[in-house]
């Protein structure tokens, strides 16, 4: 029998770890309201029952390992694609796209779920990681040329989160998209002459 190289067992348990995140996640988007059973996310993953216990100990860690897998993923997501954006006034206009795109898809209604189910100590790493998303956003606020990045990044994120409420409401995703940039893009078309963070 040929030897299997720590690696490859390492790279193994990974990819069946994150399997089980993914079918975690694919049947808490779908169904917000009712936390998975550990029978539901392995059948999902394709394993058998009792092989989820070789990485989750419980549902309750599993629904905290995806609660903490989730938020830097969605960090990373808005990141990237405001670092994407040609100057400041896109990187802001991306930054209330991507949140809401990624309310559409239905990750959002799921980790708000998640914290309700979970302890406290993962609902506070939850709201640090969701404070990250503030600094990209002021960066570009102020570069913009916004005379208080600070308190701008609060209102936007009140019409981001007026929009998510009406997304998870049943409004229609594109809509409700355009609407949101279309109450940002006049203040920060207004902001002079704004690229390069002059007055």
């Amino acid at each position: 029998m040929p030897r299997i190289q720590a690696a490859t067992l390492a790279e193994h348990r990974e990819a069946q770890r994150r399997a089980l995140l993914d079918a975690a996640r694919a049947i808490l988007v779908a169904d917000p309201a009712r936390p998975p059973t550990l029978t539901e996310v392995a059948a999902r993953a394709g394993l058998a029952r009792p092989s989820i216990y070789q990485y989750f100990s419980s549902r309750d860690q599993l629904l905290a390992e995806l609660l903490a897998d989730t938020f830097p993923q969605w960090a990373r997501r808005v990141s990237e694609r405001m670092a994407a954006a040609s100057d400041p006034v896109e990187q802001v206009l991306e930054y209330v796209r991507t949140n809401l795109e990624l309310v559409a898809s239905g990750e959002h209604a799921m980790a708000r779920v998640l914290t309700t189910i979970i302890d406290d100590d993962i609902a506070a790493y939850s709201r640090e990681l969701h404070d990250e998303l503030h600094t990209p956003l002021i960066d570009a606020l102020e570069t913009a040329g916004a005379p208080d990045p600070v308190a701008t990044a609060g209102l936007i994120d009140g019409i981001v989160y007026a929009a998510s409420r009406m997304l998870e409401s049943g409004q229609n995703a594109d809509r409700t998209v355009a609407a949101a940039t279309e109450l940002v893009g006049p203040y920060l078309a207004a902001l002079s002459p704004g690229a390069d963070g002059s007055r």
